[in-house]
């Protein structure tokens, strides 16, 4: 079943698009390919139960479980061990991402307190775009009464883009 986020993108914007840069092929327009939520527990005192309510979190928030992200080095400044559980991510494709983006842009973004839009300079070099949200309460899913800590959220979407090959002047 599609929502109505990938079929407005496909009826509407992917025409507007293949118009505007004169693409050949259905293939080179770009798309957004994954959407990845990840949270921090930071330095708590109870690092087990904070990581499980982050987790618990987050599946609630995006339907789907959440895996459990591990320190890459050992920071001493941060009593930070290697391979220690520091966080939680959850990565959403296809069916379960169109319909996370819908959520989150008609109803979790516009309870945003002092909301004056996203930024249009989060953008990498590669067409990723990162956006952080220091409170979860945003999303309807979420039950303000149950909620014992904040979490932050960086959702960072990553699209698809083909480069078109530059012909030989030779």
């Amino acid at each position: 079943m599609e929502n109505e986020f990938h079929r407005y993108y496909k009826e509407h914007v992917m025409l507007a698009l293949q118009k505007l840069h004169g693409y050949k092929n259905v293939h080179q327009i770009p798309k957004v390919e994954k959407v990845v939520i990840n949270t921090s527990i930071g330095s708590q005192s109870d690092v087990k139960q904070a990581l499980e309510e982050a987790k618990a979190e987050l599946a609630l928030i995006t339907g789907q479980r959440a895996v459990e992200t591990l320190a890459k080095k050992s920071i001493s400044n941060f009593k930070l061990r290697k391979d220690q559980a520091i966080g939680a991510k959850v990565t959403l494709r296809g069916e379960r991402m169109y319909e996370f983006l819908e959520r989150f842009i008609k109803a979790a973004l516009p309870r945003i307190r002092d909301f004056r839009g996203v930024s249009p300079r989060c953008f990498d070099n590669h067409g990723n775009y990162t956006l952080g949200i220091s409170d979860q309460s945003i999303f309807p899913e979420v039950e303000l009464d149950k909620i014992k800590r904040n979490i932050g959220l960086m959702l960072q979407s990553s699209p698809r883009l083909k480069r078109m090959r530059k012909p030989n002047r030779s």
